[in-house]
């Protein structure tokens, strides 16, 4: 059973209702049926039955929800909490009105907010900062953490490395340059969330292009700083670094290069020192490698909300929805 199936298999379990606003890209409609065949979570779409009706022709999506902001008999009070969330940046019942019946990502996001639904996933057709802006504004940070930031969940084919080939890559989709402090709570909540989903012991590397002092720069000062404050933050936590790609994965190299450590060549979470690193680190995988990436998957949001590529699959959609099912189980 690959990890993807597992995650179904656990979000099956105890099924959760998932809102996708996106209900004009093609894809959400094809990620619904598989969804609803596979039992994976309670689906609700946002938009008109019109136009829900038109975009999924052809698929079968009985079971779905379907919420119009324009008549739901909830929109009025979803109106007045966003009043009353955003009444200090001067908003008004006419201008929340407007963006609820408007901007459908705002609306799922209040229905999480209200308890209406356990989660979001959105991104097929929007930015990063489209879908995280209202989570930030309504749902805010999660008790106890200092930002918000992403991750992948990779899972790569025939590969030794890692947990058998699974992977958390961090952040590769929201902090773009972490400072020591930052990237040290990344790798925090990146061990927590590699423990959650994978349910296996986090071995996190803090990623540069030295190995234990091997290249003297400001960039690996940061990494090395982070490191320590990773470690004194977190002293049960397996955190090594600051160590190179191949020192954190492959055994023999991290047995070479960073001797002593018991991180490296066995880390299966992997920090990367800034967005750009992540992002191109993730994508490299991702298509020389063939590997399965879901995500970016958010952390550290109060309510979980989760991020898609705009590039992603219909099959995509149905694998972070199913994660972020089983993200809902744990807030429970």
């Amino acid at each position: 059973m690959g990890f993807i199936d597992v995650i179904k298999e656990q979000a099956r379990k105890n099924k959760k209702t998932i809102v996708l606003p996106e209900t004009e890209d093609r894809r959400t409609y094809e990620a619904v049926a598989q969804i609803l065949k596979e039992g994976t979570a309670n689906i609700i779409l946002v938009g008109s039955e019109e136009a829900v009706k038109k975009g999924s022709e052809g698929l079968d999506i009985t079971g779905a929800a379907v919420v119009d902001p324009a008549t739901s008999e909830k929109t009025q009070s979803y109106i007045d909490k966003l009043v009353e969330l955003r009444s200090k940046k001067g908003m008004t019942p006419e201008q929340a009105k407007d963006i609820l019946l408007k901007n459908y990502l705002y609306y799922g996001v209040m229905m999480v907010k209200m308890g209406d639904a356990d989660g979001m996933v959105s991104g097929a057709c929007h930015s990063t900062a489209d879908t995280l802006r209202p989570c930030l504004q309504i749902l805010k940070t999660k008790p106890g953490t200092k930002l918000v930031s992403a991750f992948f969940l990779m899972i790569v084919p025939d590969c030794e490395y890692g947990a058998d080939g699974t992977f958390v890559f961090s952040d590769c989709g929201l902090v773009q340059d972490p400072t020591p402090e930052e990237l040290a709570a990344i790798a925090a909540s990146s061990a927590d969330s590699f423990r959650q989903l994978v349910g296996k012991e986090p071995i996190v590397a803090m990623l540069s292009h030295s190995s234990m002092g091997s290249a003297k720069h400001a960039l690996v000062d940061k990494v090395a700083e982070a490191t320590k404050i990773a470690k004194e933050q977190n002293p049960d936590l397996k955190l090594d670094g600051e160590l190179q790609l191949d020192a954190a994965i492959v055994p023999s190299v991290g047995s070479s290069k960073a001797p002593g450590s018991e991180v490296a060549g066995k880390a299966n979470v992997l920090i990367f020192p800034n967005l750009d690193a992540g992002n191109i680190g993730y994508k490299l995988v991702q298509r020389l490698a063939k590997a399965e990436a879901y995500g970016p998957i958010t952390q550290g949001i109060a309510k979980p909300v989760n991020d898609l590529s705009r590039g992603c699959s219909a099959e995509d959609i149905v694998g972070v929805v199913a994660i972020t099912a089983v993200q809902c189980q744990a807030e429970n």
